[in-house]
């Protein structure tokens, strides 16, 4: 058995629904056992080549990921096959990291899950989802979505790094959560050569409302390199973060569900089953586009203005969710 398949079905407990102040989850408060830290920003170690990037049929581990600047350099994100990037309150953003191969042996810093989650994973089966916590009030939702709950119910599978500040220190080690996921009928995202509809393209910008991305085309990596805030993005393990298919995806957003803390405000909600607009970054090109995801267990399609199917390149993934 691979540790990507040791994946752990999270039994939802008492404490797991005790209401905190302000919405602060007690698993983002430093609660799990510590053990020896990942590796840090000063590591010195060479970064390692990421594991060829699966088809995305397999089952899939998704891990949410913290995205502020206490939580960087994140550890793992270098190997995923798909990263999302998701608006939360304040502004800010998280990431939903997806891997469908074997994963790294640590992920992380892990934070809490959103409503967004959900609706989001259904296109992959039935996924494992490892986060730190949720707000109450989505905890019920969680536990009767079709996926499997990989919350720190279960403490050996993830530890605190004590050279990073709480709550941006929670990791999750992959090889102890055992089985669980199922895979989905049909790959999520296609994968395939581009039609002749590019425009020519060494940089792009998408800017949330606290955060903005830039994405500088590699022609000899052949991959765009992502940056935030204007600072690479860094893996600990792998170094700098590049992805093969960029995608700004205009989903409608509500903002009625409660977050974290009461005083950022309602907690976005990003819809990703219906249709909209979006722009794709492959092969050194952008590519105006339309989305379409019918069903919750439905795969996502791109089509160009032409009715073209809109294929990504073989490679990892960013996908970029903002207020249409």
């Amino acid at each position: 058995m691979t540790g990507g398949q040791k994946w752990f079905v999270a039994v939802a407990g008492a404490a797991a629904v005790v209401a905190v102040a302000a919405l602060v989850v007690s698993w983002d408060r430093g609660t799990t056992p510590t053990a020896p830290p990942v590796p840090s920003a000063t590591a010195s170690a060479a970064p390692t080549t990421p594991a060829p990037v699966a088809p995305l049929t397999g089952p899939a581990l998704a891990v949410k990921i913290d995205n502020v600047p206490a939580a960087r350099p994140q550890t793992g994100l270098g190997s995923a096959e798909v990263v999302y990037v998701e608006p939360v309150e304040g502004g800010l953003t998280r990431l939903v990291a997806v891997f469908t191969g074997t994963p790294p042996a640590v992920v992380g810093p892990v934070r809490s899950a959103r409503r967004t989650d959900v609706e989001l994973l259904g296109q992959y089966g039935t996924p494992m989802l490892a986060y730190s916590g949720a707000a109450p009030e989505l905890l019920p939702t969680l536990h009767a979505a079709n996926l499997v709950n990989a919350s720190p119910a279960q403490a050996s599978a993830y530890y605190r790094d004590g050279h990073r500040p709480a709550p941006h220190n929670l990791f999750v080690r992959t090889n102890r959560l055992p089985d669980g996921a199922r895979a989905p009928a049909v790959a999520p995202l296609r994968f395939g050569p581009a039609p002749a509809a590019g425009v020519p393209t060494t940089s792009y910008r998408v800017s949330y409302q606290a955060a903005t991305f830039a994405f500088a085309w590699s022609a000899s990596d052949g991959r765009w390199q992502v940056s935030m805030n204007g600072t690479p993005v860094v893996d600990t393990d792998t170094g700098r973060v590049q992805a093969a298919t960029v995608i700004w995806q205009r989903v409608p957003v509500t903002s009625t569900e409660p977050g974290e803390d009461s005083r950022a405000g309602g907690s976005p909600v990003a819809h990703t089953v219906g249709s909209g607009q979006a722009v794709m970054l492959r092969d050194g090109q952008s590519f105006t586009t339309t989305w379409s995801r019918p069903a919750q267990q439905s795969p996502t399609t791109f089509h160009t203005a032409d009715g073209q199917e809109l294929p990504l390149a073989p490679g990892p993934v960013w996908v970029l969710l903002t207020p249409a």
